[in-house]
């Protein structure tokens, strides 16, 4: 049996960019990726000399079997996304599920990823979070963050800077416009930036400045009500 490896790639700096990644890059029979084009330039900067075969959201229900079967006859797989880690909002999953079902090793080596820089630097609680991604573009949008207005945790959300402004005013309808967020863009690149405040305030900094580059949305969960503000409420209704 062969292995299967998730290497994650540089969000924005290619200093980012770990040497037992380059390691693993270079040492693998073969290197799945979104696009050719993109990994073929952080392979040339790395001076990594392997082949690279397209293994994307599209097409990898259809390579997944051949490259289940190759790793079955031994040889070492590594998969990486354009930019982070495989599997967080990009393609991973599916084959590393079903490398496991068939008792193939799966190895997601530490690297970067765009959600925990933008978190961790948010000024929000970080104990306990959800990751919620992209959320739907249409159908199914309002009742998935509907079902959001009483998430305790602080949430997560990645969107382009096209619906920036959209996605934080239908965030101040469910969430009110008094909820704190940070939105972060451009992480690990030149011009990163966080802008923080209430969801009005940074509704208002978009709208005179124009939104630019990739976002993490980090917005705080629902205040718990404190125990003597439950007790007080209680004894109010009685």
């Amino acid at each position: 049996m062969g292995i299967l490896y998730l290497v994650p790639t540089p969000v924005g700096n290619m200093e980012d960019m770990t040497l037992r990644a380059i390691r693993i890059l270079k040492e693998a029979d073969l290197v799945l990726c979104e696009d050719t084009r993109t990994s073929g330039i952080l392979l040339k900067h790395f001076e990594i000399k392997n082949h690279l075969m397209a293994h994307h959201k599209f097409n990898e229900h259809g390579t997944t079997a051949g490259i289940v079967g190759r790793l079955k006859a031994g040889e070492t797989i590594a998969l990486i996304s354009d930019a982070g880690t495989p599997g967080i909002s990009d393609p991973g999953f599916y084959l590393a599920r079903e490398a496991a079902a068939h008792g193939i090793t799966v190895q997601t080596l530490p690297g970067p990823t765009a959600f925990v820089p933008a978190l961790v630097s948010s000024g929000l609680p970080c104990d306990r979070f959800c990751f919620e991604g992209f959320l739907p573009q249409k159908k199914g949008r309002k009742t998935h963050l509907e079902s959001l207005a009483d998430e305790c945790r602080t949430m997560i959300f990645y969107e382009s800077p096209y619906r920036v402004v959209k996605t934080l005013e239908q965030f101040a309808e469910v969430f009110g416009p008094d909820r704190h967020v940070s939105c972060c863009r451009e992480i690990s690149k030149l011009h990163e930036e966080s802008v923080r405040g209430t969801l009005a305030e940074v509704i208002a900094h978009f709208k005179e400045t124009e939104p630019r580059g990739e976002f993490v949305i980090v917005v705080a969960g629902k205040e718990r009500l404190k125990s003597s503000d439950k007790k007080k409420r209680t004894d109010k209704n009685e």
